[in-house]
């Protein structure tokens, strides 16, 4: 899978580490902070209008608290992003609300979980039917 990622310099550190596991999982990891960006929201913006052009591509960024990158992610018109903690979230916002995206903290997560909620976010599948009412309500809203 194409997995599309941005951090700024808070994130890096975390950035780094999932990218390498990205890559050891065998995915495309296009990574859009190879420098660290200016501040969340560029990251997350660039982010967010790669996968709105991709269809066919996953999101994960980065910086301290990810709580700034979610609230800059969802002012992309059609980004359904989610601010992430546990692997059981990863895994449920993709599947009920089609999420592309979610943004993870630094300062909130270790390396551990961050592989885990990565990997959970990314094998997860869309389940459509009943949800498509609360995405398409979703879409309507940015």
């Amino acid at each position: 899978m194409r997995v599309v990622i941005g951090s700024d310099a808070a994130g890096m550190p975390l950035k780094e580490l999932i990218k390498e596991t990205l890559l050891e999982d065998g995915h495309e990891v296009v990574d859009l902070s190879v420098e660290p960006a200016a501040d969340f929201v560029d990251s997350a913006v660039a982010v967010a209008h790669d996968l709105l052009e991709n269809e066919d591509s996953q999101g994960i960024v980065f910086d301290e608290y990810g709580v700034g990158s979610y609230m800059a992610a969802t002012r992309v018109k059609g980004m359904v992003a989610a601010n992430i903690s546990d692997e059981r979230s990863a895994y449920m916002t993709r599947e009920h609300n089609n999420a592309r995206m979610i943004c993870l903290g630094s300062g909130v997560i270790g390396n551990d979980v961050a592989k885990k909620i990565a990997r959970e976010f990314l094998k997860a599948d869309y389940a459509a039917g009943r949800h498509q009412i609360r995405v398409d309500m979703l879409n309507k809203m940015a």
